[in-house]
């Protein structure tokens, strides 16, 4: 794998990681009771990007590091996966 293609796959994976990390821990203004004029109810009050983006990279490297290994010493290769037959063209 060359290393333009290990960043893409990494950002790829730090971004999904990042979009299933990021609503956790969320509290909005409705909930703590502290709405700011001109926002909307559902915004949060601290959206603690920082500790998010260090747990997204986190998981990101142990993920990417997963499928670097599976890439790269061929775990799985198209040969595996040869009872997935592409659909009869009519």
């Amino acid at each position: 794998m060359s290393i333009t293609s290990a960043i893409v796959l990494f950002a790829i994976v730090w971004a999904l990681v990042f979009y299933m990390v990021n609503p956790l821990w969320q509290v909005s203004q409705r909930e703590a009771g502290e709405i700011v004029p001109g926002t909307p109810e559902s915004a949060p009050v601290d959206p603690m990007l920082r500790k998010k983006a260090i747990i997204t990279t986190i998981v990101a490297a142990a993920l990417f590091g997963l499928i670097y290994w599976v890439i790269e010493y061929q775990v799985v290769t198209l040969d595996d996966l040869s009872w997935i037959e592409p659909p009869a063209r009519p």
